[in-house]
């Protein structure tokens, strides 16, 4: 491996004597779109998300970084583990395979955030998870793609992108201090604005997932296998993270966020890498892998999204028949009903934090 060059353009010219395929005709227009509009959509994001930010709990995650090292554990563990066991259960080609291998031990993507905030996950968590895993991949990505691929004689070096790195933590930083701030001043607009930012997400998701598939017509390949990969790999991720969680006895609420962590890959700096390791002819061979888990990854989430929402409303339809009263006077004192829905959607996360017993009917007038 070797460090990265200082942008993909000059990398790039250096296989300029190379012929490039009709396949990559429109990579140039895609990459550009990509990169203005995934650059707009995680800055809105980020600092829609980070109003949702305390900073007390976030300290608390710090102080305690139990639920941030499973997360971690989930990124750089179960991730490639389960890259190399579809590598192997697919029998790839070994440049089908390093791709694979690659997206495997890409960080966390934004993309898990917005899903967390739509599924009630824990916000200080995920955000602290995607900061986490792109600056703990500076070092891990290097280390698990040469655990992984020391068996195989490669060809080529693999390029790590530490520029593409830098540049998604800055973006991920500035915005989410801006957004705590606000939520630090005016918590009342910070509620505006992270159910606007939520809006706007949704529908910048949307967007890029259509651009992507439709730029990206020329660049797919015809192999079926990479394809079906892509829509099997996010979905063991989140299979696999949200078990390995239960098993480190978090939260319901933290589950589902480690869950949506674990399966949302750095699409970006896997098809970054892919430029600035493969030639162009190679490049065919696997730049539609990439684009086929983001499009799937997508449509995982939305899929979670949609199967939490009619959980929580068949759960509240039940509470409602169950307590016909309650739903008229929970418009005037909401704290006077039970919880709306059970265990699996509420948990005091504070008491899970803050050491020793947590007794809230004592009096402060002790």
């Amino acid at each position: 491996m070797r460090a990265n060059c200082s942008s993909s353009s000059a990398c790039l010219a250096n296989r300029s004597e190379e012929e490039v395929p009709v396949g990559l005709e429109a990579h140039g227009n895609l990459e550009l779109v990509f990169t203005v509009v995934s650059a707009v959509m995680l800055g809105l994001l980020m600092f829609s998300l980070g109003c949702s930010v305390e900073i007390r709990k976030l300290w608390l995650h710090i102080r305690r970084p139990w639920g941030i090292a499973v997360g971690l554990l989930c990124q750089f563990g179960l991730m490639p583990l389960l890259a190399y066991l579809l590598v192997k259960s697919f029998s790839l080609k070994p440049v089908q395979a390093i791709a694979l291998l690659i997206m495997g031990c890409c960080p966390g993507g934004t993309v898990s955030n917005i899903f967390t905030f739509w599924v009630d996950g824990d916000m200080d968590l995920s955000i602290s998870m995607t900061t986490c895993s792109t600056v703990a991949a500076l070092g891990m990505m290097p280390l698990c793609l040469y655990l992984y691929t020391l068996p195989r004689s490669l060809e080529q070096r693999l390029t790590i992108p530490y520029q593409n790195m830098g540049i998604t933590l800055m973006c991920l930083a500035i915005p989410v201090a801006f957004g705590i701030c606000v939520n630090y001043k005016w918590p009342k607009q910070s509620k505006i604005i992270l159910k606007a930012g939520a809006i706007v997400g949704g529908v910048l998701l949307l967007l890029v997932a259509v651009a992507g598939a439709v730029l990206a017509k020329g660049s797919w390949s015809s192999d079926g296998v990479l394809l079906t990969i892509g829509f099997i790999f996010p979905l063991l991720g989140h299979v696999t993270g949200f078990l390995l969680a239960l098993l480190a006895h978090q939260s319901w609420q933290r589950c589902r966020t480690i869950s949506l962590e674990t399966g949302a890959q750095n699409i970006q700096m896997c098809i970054t890498m892919l430029q600035l390791s493969f030639t162009a002819e190679q490049l065919v061979q696997v730049l539609s892998f990439p684009l086929a888990y983001g499009l799937f990854q997508l449509l995982d989430g939305f899929l979670i999204v949609a199967a939490y929402k009619m959980y929580k409303r068949r759960l509240k339809n039940k509470h409602s028949s169950r307590s016909p009263g309650c739903a008229d006077t929970c418009h005037q004192k909401r704290s006077t009903c039970p919880a709306e829905t059970g265990a699996f959607l509420e948990v005091n996360e504070e008491a899970a934090l803050t050491p020793g017993p947590a007794v809230p009917w004592i009096s402060t007038r002790l």
